[in-house]
């Protein structure tokens, strides 16, 4: 009979400690063993209502003593403000407006929009946009009118206006001379006034590559823009005193006012001449005396200048005829000798 040899058993937790794992129990109804973590919604359970409305204001009250402390702090009082973007307005007086409006504010609580409307209400600005740039700096950004005409006021003043026509300060004397002024501007200062004269300056510019292609606008000394629908330049130089009228017509007519000018101007009585007149298929010239000549435009252009030439120098020898034989009247009239006064029957008065 073979005896029976029993090993020895090893304990299970050993084996598992061995292992480095732990079992843990499980419960019956199949979930495990909950982490319970401190919550304070059972205590504000508790707690009254009113006391809860106090919590909430308070909390309130502390954020905005917070937020207006911090924004008025000495960390946000402006120091630095950087204009960038002038050449014609003056930096120096932006920067003043600006730090005397966040001076009492300071750079956080600053009202931005209100500001940039401020500085673009300014002569010479047509938009500003401020910044921030934190913690104690403001940066604004700059666009200028740009002056493209001069007009020459009632006043005798001439100033500076750009494409929109709003004027931008009175002319320099280093500034550079326009190719010819504007005369005949609406000064009232009305929206009315700022359309019209927005009008006026659209024809200036049109007037300007019209002449500068033809290459006469240096002839030009001023535009009459009164009325766009009757437009007039002023000659300058030796024409000077010389009116072009276009009315509505185009303007590139001008030129061809311009070379029947020239050729009236070598007869005899080309020093009268006031103004010349475009408006119409005829060139009209007119002169100081209140005679007008006509030419005609095309290839009949020189035959009729000269034939208006001819009739200028035919009335001006007629006129010097006729002053000729009322001297020589003058001259045979013969003069009432004293002796003749003293042959005249005197009437006595009767009283």
């Amino acid at each position: 009979m073979k005896e029976q040899v029993i090993a020895s058993r090893t304990p299970r937790r050993a084996a598992v400690k061995g292992k480095g794992f732990v079992q843990r129990p499980v419960r019956r109804d199949g979930r495990g063993i909950e982490t319970r973590s401190v919550s304070f919604g059972p205590i504000f359970a508790y707690l009254p209502s009113a006391l809860k409305v106090a919590l909430a204001i308070l909390c309130v009250i502390t954020l905005v003593v917070g937020y207006r402390v911090a924004s008025s702090a000495s960390m946000f009082q402006v120091r630095t403000i950087d204009v960038v973007g002038t050449s014609r307005t003056s930096a120096e007086e932006i920067e003043g407006l600006v730090r005397r409006a966040v001076n009492r504010t300071g750079v956080w609580r600053a009202d931005l929009p209100a500001l940039s409307a401020e500085l673009g209400r300014l002569p010479g600005v047509r938009r500003a946009v401020v910044t921030r740039v934190l913690p104690d700096g403001l940066r604004v950004r700059v666009t200028e009118r740009m002056p493209i005409a001069v007009v020459r006021t009632s006043g005798g003043h001439f100033v500076w206006v750009d494409e929109e026509g709003v004027g931008l300060g009175e002319m320099k004397t280093g500034d550079q001379m326009p190719p010819f002024f504007i005369h005949g501007w609406n000064e009232d200062g009305t929206p009315e006034a700022g359309k019209d004269n927005l009008a006026r300056v659209q024809k200036y510019l049109e007037a300007v590559r019209a002449w500068q292609g033809s290459g006469i606008v240096e002839r030009v000394s001023e535009i009459t823009l009164f009325d766009v629908h009757d437009v007039r330049a002023q000659l300058s130089g030796n024409d000077s005193q010389i009116e072009v009228r276009l009315g509505a017509q185009d303007l590139s007519r001008l030129k061809m006012g311009l070379d029947v000018l020239d050729e009236y101007k070598q007869t005899p009585r080309g020093a009268e001449i006031t103004y010349v007149d475009v408006q119409t298929d005829r060139v009209i010239v007119g002169t100081s005396s209140g005679n007008k000549l006509s030419g005609t435009t095309g290839e009949s252009d020189t035959t009729a200048n000269q034939a208006a030439a001819d009739a200028m120098t035919a009335s001006t020898s007629a006129a010097a005829a006729s002053d000729r034989h009322t001297a020589a009247d003058k001259k045979k009239t013969p003069r009432e000798s004293s002796a003749d006064r003293s042959n005249k029957e005197v009437r006595p008065r009767v009283r």
